[in-house]
This record gives structure tokens, sequence and C-alpha cells, in this order.
């Protein structure tokens, strides 16, 4: 007999005394309790420093410093501020727009028409969220500069116009370039809204004589929109704390959003950096990410009101599109075209010139391999060492606490622990980067005394671990909401502490899930640039850093060969993440 059988014949009441027993004497989950405790004080502790220092006007360690608003009276009495966040809402707005224009058909296409070779669709689309956006915005400037653009000096040497007819270096512009880089973001989560929806009550309107436009005006996109909106408010709020397009295109034409606002506040050109100011704007941003997180939340609650499928009689139909597909094929390699093909060859054409100029064929001859030479190695290696340990240490440490943050919420029986799920999505509420100006304020006034984290790679690996504790978390729980407590209670029964039922029965069970989750977060920090730029100094440069500062530099050549390289570096990881997705895919269709 074994062990799942001599337990389910156990008596009720001995076999829950039996688990009362262990859990009232298991060590690991008081190891549990307090992984999640430091985390949840971590993440709490950053938001309470930004709060704290958005008060106090004066150095923290000044014992003439006072408490008062005058923070939050600078911010709002200087008009650099309105013009800051009416740059930050119209980017964000423009990006949603494209967003939308190019990721809902796209969406449309995959789960709601019968558009052949729909594999290579949600294929090209994983590959699209994990290109770096700040190579696409490298790719999109030398394209639409006003001054060395190709489109803008062919267009004004064939014309001979005097000014160039298209600026990328405006918010129009950067909303194209972010929107274009986050269409995989509004197509990942309308898919799922559009593979949910049952098709009986299109049906039955077009049984009534409405046309193919009429039905779909008034009742997919009504079934469809609360899904639509929460797709709307997530990527809106990506954009608004958007730092890659906005630093590449904007910074040296002196457009700044939010991101790049704090980054001037925090490391300014000139001057002492601003730290109660950055605070204080960052605590507003807290209170518009709540108040989205919780319009989010409403529409999710919400969602009942927009329930159809019920179980019985459920059939998705597909759309034919017959002669149509070639046209939305066509749709889909256009975007495709614009948002990663176009801007990426056109920065291994930089990258091989001495200057930026049209092709032809004087050009031709001045190509070479110079710019690669002339990256900064010694830097780049560097910045590569760090980048890889943060690779391999963030997604570990993540899992590990978004792990323990499951397994509290959703198998012990504490009090209160529903707030610990609370606390793990905060992350996904407040933009990332105030979390990075949270943890350089704390770095730098609070714990500097004891632990030097200012200038070290730990302080990454925090911040990192925190920002993606929401996704993790997410994951986790989902998937172990899927095992039944019967298999860890008979574990239990038979003796089994927490650590041994983690790592005989749970971890098994999860597998697919973290390996998947892993690599997704290792991919995830490979490019991750906004908050490297908030931490980094030279003893903890990463990557992407090393990238921004040569372009930064004015060193566009040797910026398109780094880019093309950190690209190059990459690749191998994108192609074992799309096996292991594809293998996860077919697993679950099963």
């Amino acid at each position: 007999m074994s062990v799942a059988d001599s337990t389910l014949s156990t008596p009720p009441n001995a076999r829950s005394r039996a688990i009362d027993a262990v859990r009232r004497t298991d060590a690991g989950m008081l190891m549990l309790l307090a992984v999640v405790g430091v985390v949840s004080i971590a993440i709490v502790a950053i938001l309470g420093a930004v709060l704290w220092l958005s008060v106090r006007v004066g150095d923290p360690g000044d014992p003439e410093a006072i408490y008062s608003l005058a923070n939050f009276a600078g911010v709002f009495a200087d008009p650099f501020t309105y013009r800051v966040l009416g740059n930050t809402v119209g980017f964000s707005l423009v990006t949603l727009a494209v967003a939308f224009l190019f990721g809902i058909p796209a969406a449309w296409f995959a789960e709601r028409t019968d558009l052949p070779a729909k594999p290579v669709l949600y294929t090209l689309m994983s590959v699209g969220l994990l290109v770096p956006g700040f190579a696409a915005a490298m790719g999109w400037l030398f394209l639409l500069h006003p001054r060395i653009g190709l489109i803008n000096t062919w267009a004004m040497a064939t014309f001979g116009l005097s000014d160039a007819p298209l600026n990328i270096a405006t918010i129009t512009g950067m909303g194209w370039i972010q929107g274009l880089n986050l269409a995989p973001v509004a197509f990942v989560m309308t898919a799922a809204v559009f593979r949910a929806m049952d098709s009986a009550l299109e049906e039955a309107a077009e049984i009534s004589g409405a046309s193919r436009r009429a039905t779909v005006w008034h009742i997919t996109l009504k079934l469809a929109w609360p899904g639509i909106l929460a797709a709307g408010i997530y990527t809106f709020t990506i954009g608004f704390a958007a730092f890659d397009v906005p630093a590449i295109v904007g910074w040296s034409n002196r457009i700044f959003t939010f991101s790049t606002y704090l980054l001037l506040e925090t490391n300014p050109a000139e001057g002492l950096p601003q730290y109660g100011r950055a605070a204080a704007l960052s605590t507003v941003v807290i209170a518009v990410g709540c108040l989205l997180s919780w319009w989010y939340a409403w529409l999710q609650s919400a969602g009942h009101r927009y329930q159809v499928i019920t179980g019985k009689g459920y059939r998705p139909r597909l759309a034919p599109l017959r002669g149509r597909a070639v046209a939305a094929w066509a749709f889909i390699g256009g975007y495709f075209l614009l948002s990663k093909i176009l801007p990426l060859l056109v920065l291994v054409w930089a990258s091989l010139l001495p200057f930026f100029q049209l092709p032809s064929a004087a050009a031709l001859k001045t190509m070479s391999l110079a710019n690669f030479n002339a990256i900064p190695w010694d830097l780049t290696l560097a910045g590569l060492k760090n980048t890889t340990i943060l690779m391999v240490l963030t997604p570990t440490v993540t899992l590990a606490a978004a792990l323990a943050f499951s397994w509290v919420v959703l198998r012990s029986k504490l009090r209160g622990r529903a707030l610990f799920d609370l606390i793990a999505f905060l992350p996904h509420t407040v933009p990332n980067v105030v979390f990075g100006v949270g943890a350089l304020l704390i770095a730098l006034f609070v714990v500097s005394d004891w632990i030097p984290l200012y200038g070290t790679i730990w302080i990454l690996l925090a911040v990192f671990v925190i920002t993606r504790l929401s996704y993790a978390t997410r994951m986790t729980n989902s998937t172990l909401l899927q095992i039944h407590r019967d298999l860890e209670e008979s574990a239990m029964v038979a003796g089994a502490r927490t650590p041994a039922v983690l790592r005989r029965v749970v971890l098994p069970l999860l597998r697919p899930t973290l390996i998947y989750a892993w690599l997704w977060i290792a991919l995830l920090t490979y490019r991750e640039l906004t908050l490297a730029v908030l931490l980094s100094t030279r003893g903890n440069i990463t990557l992407p850093v090393v990238v921004w500062s040569v372009w930064q530099g004015g060193a566009f050549g040797k910026g398109a060969a780094l880019t093309l390289v950190t690209l190059a570096l990459l690749l191998p990881f994108i192609v074992v993440y799309w096996i292991v997705a594809h293998r996860r895919a077919l697993s679950s269709d099963r």
C-alpha cells in the first residue's frame, strides 16, 4: 500500500491532528516566514524611505533638517515639473495607442481566426518582448534624426527641403517607438480575452441581420472591453515609467519624462542631487500607481458581469480569413519590419561606418570593423561579468522568495497572511524606477554606516529581486493552486517536514513553471537599463549601462556596435527560452 493510500485510510480526526502536530513543530515553516518577513520589510522600507525623504528638508544626516512639505511645494511650483508630467502623459498615451494599433489586431488574428502558422506569430511576439528597447530606439534615431537620419537626409537631398520632414525626437516619435516595443504586451493580454470569448452571442447577432462591423462594435468589443481596458492600464503604466526610449531619444534633445527627470534630479550635470524633490515626485507617482492598480483590480472583480463561458455548449468559432490571410500576414510582417528588422538593420549599417551616412558606393568603401575594435572592452567585460552574475542570482533568489510567499499565503493558517500577498503585488503597482530611487536613498542615507550597499552588485540584486517579485508570485501562486493539498498532507502524515514536502512533492510538480519563469526573469535582467542606470557605478556597472554610457558620450558608431554585441550575446538565451516555452505550451495543450 502506498503512502497516499495509507493516509487516505487514516481517520480524518487523527489525520488532522497529525498534520497540526507537524506544523506546530515545523522549523521549515518558520524559515519560510522569515524569508517572507525580510522581503516584505525591504519592500515597505524602500517605499517608506521615499515617503520619509519627501517630507524632510535638509540632508538626512543633518541634525538641523526639518520636516515640511517644502519639497512638494518646490516640485509643483516649478513649471518644468508640469512640462515633464505633460510629456510623460503624452508619451504614455501615444505608446498605448501604437501598442493597441498593432497588438490587438494581432491577438484577434491569433485567437479568433483560422490564420495559418499561428505558432510563428506567438514565437515572434514572445521574442519581441525580449529585444531591448534601447536597441530599437537607436535604430529609429538613425532613421529619423532631424540631422543625420537616413530618411530625412534622403528626403532633403531628393526634394530640396531645408528642414527634416520627420523628427523622431518628439513625444510622438518616442511614443511610436515605445508603442512598437510594447505591442507584444498588448498582444499577450488581449489574446487571453479573445481566447475566452464565446462566439454564440456574435452568431446570434449575425442571424438577427447585424453586419459584421456592427457585431464587432456592439458585441465583441463590449464583451472584451474589461480585458482591453485592463491591458490599457497596464501598458500605460509601463509607458509612464519607461526609461530606455526617452533616455536614448529624448535626453540629448532636452525632452524629459518621469523616469529621465528622476535621473536628472539624482544625478545632475551641475549642482547637488535633489533627493528631496525626487522623493516628493515619486510619492505622487506612488499614489497614482496605487489608484491605477485599484482600478485594474476593480475591473477584474467586475469581470463576472461579462462571463459568457459556462462550460455547457461553449464552442469557440474561428472566423475564416480565406484570401485575407495574406493581408493579415502582411500586417504582422509590417509590424515586425518596423519594430525589429528595420531598426536592427540600420544599427548594423551604423556600426560599420566611421560616420553615419546614406548608403552609397563611397560609403561601402569606408565600411570596416573599426567601431567593434574601438569598443571599451575592459568596461564591457566588467559589465558582462556583473550582468551574468545578476542573470543567475536574480531569478534564483526571486523564485525562492516567491515560493516562500506563495506557500505562506496559500498553505499556512497564519492570520493576516493575505497582507503578504498584497505586499508582493506592490512592485507591480509602483513604477520600478521609484523602487530604484528608494533603494538609492536607503543605501546613501540609512544603512551606509554599517552596510556599504551603494556601488555594489548587491543593491542591484536586491532591487531586481523586489521588482520581479510580483511576476514570480503570480506564477507560483497559480501553479501551487493546481496542486491538491492531499499530496502534501500525505507526506506530512508520514512525518515529512516542510523542507522535505517542498523538495520531494512540490518542486517536482512546479519544475516546468519554475524553469520557464527563471529564464524569463533572467532575460529581463539582462536587458534591464532603468534600475541599473540609477544604481550603477563603475564598480557594479552592467552591460546595458555600458551601452548607455557609450551612446551618451556621442560615440554613435561604437554604441551601435556594442548594442549588436549585446544582442548577439542575448540570442542563445532567447533560443533556450523559446524551446522551453514551446514545450510548456505543448504540455499544457495535452
